[in-house]
């Protein structure tokens, strides 16, 4: 198994992002899950039908890439085939699952959310929503997989949502910007057709922050 250092960061990683995923209302109780991938062999993730407000880094469990628990008392969430199948196809570092109000209830009425704000380039572009599958099952996972080539984000039709990104503070951020479009694009669509940006003005964004280094710190600053 992997080192206590290396499991033990992990552990507490997926429990501080599942209190944070609480704390700003993209969780309720138990529906949603965290992982974060310790190494080559190991994922650390969220206990099905633990308390997410309240996860405690002990309650974490970890896994192997063959899905079996290797560590903590607890059984992983149901949806261990999906989060399983990310770090397989994608090569992520962390996932986040989460039944959120503003992506739910899109995903009950859209198959895809449109660029009409740059900062959704950050997810990789327009939102695809996954088809309806039950939860837990490997259709769900497969349908759900497919949904996020090229992209680091997606909702599962009348479900919830789903991100990855390098680890599991940057998943939470990724949760909480799909969140934020979502809400743009049902409050845009409420007064009309949203406006959408076309693949030029998305690169123009994108040679915007290359140029300008957006986000960047300046050398030498403190």
């Amino acid at each position: 198994m992997a080192s206590s250092t290396e499991t033990v960061a992990a552990r507490e990683h997926v429990a501080e992002a599942a209190r944070r995923l609480a704390a700003q209302g993209l969780v309720v109780g138990t529906a949603g899950n965290v992982s974060e991938r310790v190494n080559d062999h190991h994922v650390a993730i969220s206990p099905t039908g633990a308390t997410l407000e309240a996860l405690t880094p002990e309650q974490v469990c970890v896994i192997d890439l063959d899905g079996e628990l290797v560590g903590g008392e607890l059984e992983p969430t149901s949806e261990l085939t999906l989060h399983l199948g990310v770090y397989q196809r994608y090569d992520a570092g962390a996932v986040v699952h989460t039944h959120s109000p503003m992506a739910t209830a899109v995903a009950c009425s859209v198959d895809e959310v449109p660029v009409v704000h740059y900062h959704m380039l950050a997810l990789g572009g327009s939102v695809q929503v996954a088809p309806y599958a039950t939860f837990g099952t490997p259709e769900l996972a497969e349908l759900t997989l497919d949904a996020l080539d090229g992209r680091s984000a997606a909702l599962m039709a009348n479900h919830g949502a789903i991100v990855y990104a390098a680890d599991a503070p940057a998943a939470v951020e990724s949760a909480l910007l799909l969140e934020w479009a979502c809400s743009v694009y049902w409050h845009a669509s409420a007064l009309g057709p949203p406006r959408v940006l076309d693949p030029e003005q998305q690169h123009a964004v994108v040679s915007a922050v290359l140029e300008r280094g957006y986000g960047q710190v300046r050398p030498g600053a403190r």
